[in-house]
């Protein structure tokens, strides 16, 4: 029997605002799509956080058994710098201004994203698709949105109808705008838009003359609007009817408001079963977004070199302190938050270390099956990962109450201990393990200084004593004190 039939999973949607118990379309199979990065440039903390979020949750219901298809666009294309019908593709923007291709851009920004989604343990997708990858496929959906009488063609662009489709529809069900109090708030449309109604989206724009990113289409040399990607990848790799659709709070509207539009308005199916949202992280109690220039790049952090943090810290005890907040939750990015995550995630490595040294009796003091499922628990409801990691400082406590003898466990309990452990902070949490990371720093520092100590040797033969000095001088200021002897020379760290 696969994990998830023993477990009762709910799921917060977001479409209706409660959590429900999660039922998938195909038993034992999931399909799942989150909203990628726009590659214009550096991923900043705020989007890590989104995409650690989501890698819990796809880390979870692999763990549980299920069989589940990832899917995580790449925008390269179509992403306009206000969010809405004006201005300029942000890609095409950096490319300007830089002086380079547009794909440039996109190939410096995708490798940034790997690099640290890598680091910070994120599971790649199983699918990564791409919107310049898709722009047949677009011009496609266009053309069945124009045929069911959802969309219009003016001046070479093609605009979503807004008013029309909310005659049979309900546009602004996930994010409980109603559409009266949208035109109300809107001001009058300039005379010179090609838009019915100021709710209108874009489905395909015309490409100014200046506009570097462009294809050819049945209504204009243009560029496809930014919500279509999503609804035309997410359907093409999962069906028009699949199971949860993830991404950050500030997408709900418009971006998957106006996804939801375009798949009814093509197949006349609700195309998602579960919404979910991730929110903000906050630096000095604000947005952290690129716009503002309030935010912080990861590498800074693991470097350092930053004027937020008083030292450096890892990845893995910066991805612990973003799981110690509910992914629904707004969470504040501090030094004394980073600290504090860093002294409880060495007790929890040290604990779980300790755990093979532990004596065993012939009877546990304590229930180590209700502290399993108490994990459970915590995960089933909406992936609440704060209280899974509290369940696993529960089990910290126990070790050490066992190490010093005021509790007791069996040989069999303490294997049970082990695997859990090992199972929610690995697996499902996405930690590296500490001492395995130590290990492998050791082992290159060991390679790299007895390289130090080979070409000291080289240049001693060579009676090259200024060069064989300065290595063995710059060693000891560095804390490595180079030791001589017949064997050949040993080093150690003082």
């Amino acid at each position: 029997m696969a994990l998830y039939q023993e477990q009762s999973l709910k799921i917060y949607n977001s479409m209706t605002g409660e959590k429900e118990k999660f039922t998938p379309i195909n038993e034992g199979s999931i399909g799942m799509y989150v909203c990628g990065p726009t590659v214009y440039s550096n991923v900043h903390l705020g989007n890590c956080r989104t995409f650690i979020s989501f890698d819990l949750v796809f880390r979870y219901l692999k763990h549980l058994g299920y069989k589940v298809r990832y899917v995580r666009n790449i925008t390269d294309a179509g992403h306009l710098e206000n969010d809405a019908e004006t201005g300029e593709d942000r890609i095409a923007k950096k490319a300007r201004l830089e002086q380079i291709e547009p794909m440039e851009v996109v190939q410096r920004y995708t490798i940034d994203f790997h690099n640290i989604l890598e680091k910070f343990n994120n599971l790649p997708p199983s699918i990564e698709p791409t919107a310049t990858g898709h722009i047949v496929e677009q011009i496609e959906i266009i053309k069945t949105i124009i045929k069911n009488g959802f969309a219009y063609e003016a001046n070479g662009s093609v605009y979503f109808d807004v008013i029309k489709f909310n005659q049979e529809n309900n546009y602004g069900k996930l994010s409980g705008r109603a559409i009266e109090d949208m035109i109300a708030n809107t001001r009058e449309l300039a005379a010179q838009s090609d838009k019915k109604s100021p709710q209108d989206f874009a489905l395909w724009k015309k490409a100014e003359p200046q506009h570097i990113m462009r294809w050819p289409s049945p209504w204009s040399d243009g560029f496809p609007g930014w919500h279509l990607e999503c609804t035309v990848m997410s359907t093409k790799y999962l069906g028009e009817e699949f199971d949860i659709h993830g991404g950050g709070m500030d997408l709900k509207f418009p971006h998957h408001e106006c996804e939801i539009a375009q798949g009814e308005a093509a197949t006349g199916k609700s195309p998602v079963n579960y919404w979910m949202h991730a929110n903000m992280l906050t630096l000095n109690g604000k947005k952290m977004a690129k716009s503002t220039g309030n935010n912080i790049l990861p590498g800074d952090i693991f470097s350092g070199e930053n004027d937020v943090l008083d030292k450096a810290f890892s990845p893995n005890v910066t991805r612990f302190f973003m799981l110690q907040a509910n992914y629904r939750s707004i969470l504040d990015f501090s030094n004394e938050a980073l600290s504090a995550s860093e002294k409880g995630f060495n007790r929890l490595m040290e604990a779980y270390h300790s755990i093979d040294s532990l004596p065993v009796s012939n009877a546990s003091s304590f229930s180590i099956s209700e502290w399993r499922q108490s994990c459970y628990d915590a995960m089933n409801d909406d992936f609440n990962s704060p209280i899974a990691i509290a369940k696993l400082f529960d089990a910290v406590r126990n070790i050490n109450n066992i190490k010093e003898g005021a509790s007791t466990i069996t040989s069999e309990d303490k294997e049970v201990l082990k695997k859990t452990m090992s199972d929610f902070m690995f697996d499902v949490l996405g930690l590296k393990d500490a001492l395995e990371e130590k290990n492998d720093s050791t082992d290159k520092l060991s390679s790299t200084i007895g390289l130090l100590i080979q070409l000291r040797a080289e240049a001693r033969a060579n009676k090259d004593f200024a060069t064989s000095d300065k290595i063995r001088d710059q060693l000891q200021e560095m804390g490595i004190q180079l030791k001589d002897g017949k064997e050949g020379t040993t080093f150690s760290l003082n």
